[in-house]
């Protein structure tokens, strides 16, 4: 499948964008009240992390979603056929003052979370 090495393992799914101090709030409240409970209802699933860096004395802010999935089938029900396209809703597009149009995908080695090693 494009953008990954191996459907069978646990896939993490990364997407970047950047926002003003007032942005980044709002997408945070956004991906915790919005975009998490929408994702929970799929089927495949795994979790998900936002992460911030602070870029400048402007107040800059990077964003970096990384969301964790059990399939290829399962980031194809969320994202599509084209799975490298980002899903960015014109909602949380407001917020924000750019983002990636693409997502990258990696296939997880470690989950440290839980101590235990992906097959491979």
């Amino acid at each position: 499948m494009r953008g990954m090495s191996n459907a069978s393992e646990l896939t993490v799914r990364t997407w970047s964008a950047t926002a003003s101090p007032t942005g980044a709030g709002d997408y945070s409240r956004y991906f915790a009240d919005t975009l998490l409970p929408q994702l929970r209802e799929l089927p495949g699933f795994a979790g998900a992390y936002l992460l911030r860096r602070d870029l400048g004395e402007d107040g800059t802010t990077e964003l970096t979603a990384h969301t964790f999935w059990e399939s290829g089938a399962a980031i194809r029900a969320f994202a599509g056929d084209d799975i490298t396209v980002a899903i960015v809703e014109p909602e949380a597009q407001a917020m924000l003052l750019d983002f990636d149009r693409a997502a990258t995908h990696r296939g997880v080695v470690v989950d440290a979370r839980g101590g235990r090693q992906a097959p491979g």
